[in-house]
């Protein structure tokens, strides 16, 4: 350890007195981060589905496999009810008789409560 000098000891001194204590030992230990409160706030602001939808569709490729990615594209999420745009009347009908596996698929992904319904749209 280096000896403190004159100068030093009186200005931690000064600023002891100034503050009204000692400078805390590690100044970040009670330091929080944004991310922590993040998703609280947004959840009581009504804007955590826009986050929900934008998590889907980046992991939708490897949810739904490339084909139905392919031809359906999540287009909404809003109080669970998932609606995918497909492509062709056919695709939509192919989807109707995999909802349920298509459904567990996206829960086991982003978890049970983002996602409770399929809807369907052609355009």
């Amino acid at each position: 350890m280096k000896k403190e000098s004159r100068l030093e000891a009186m200005r931690r001194a000064i600023l002891r007195d100034w503050r009204g204590g000692d400078e805390p030992a590690h100044l970040d230990e009670r330091l929080h981060l944004p991310k922590e409160f993040l998703a609280g706030i947004l959840r009581q602001a009504g804007a955590s589905e826009g986050i929900d939808e934008e998590r889907l569709r980046e992991m939708w490729k490897e949810v739904a496999g490339e084909f139905v990615a392919r031809h359906a594209t999540p287009v909404s999420l809003k109080n669970g009810c998932l609606t995918l745009q497909v492509l062709q009347p056919a695709i939509r009908f192919q989807l109707e008789q995999t909802k349920t596996v298509l459904l567990k698929n996206i829960q086991a992904a982003a978890g049970e409560g983002m996602v409770k319904i399929i809807r369907f749209s052609v355009g």
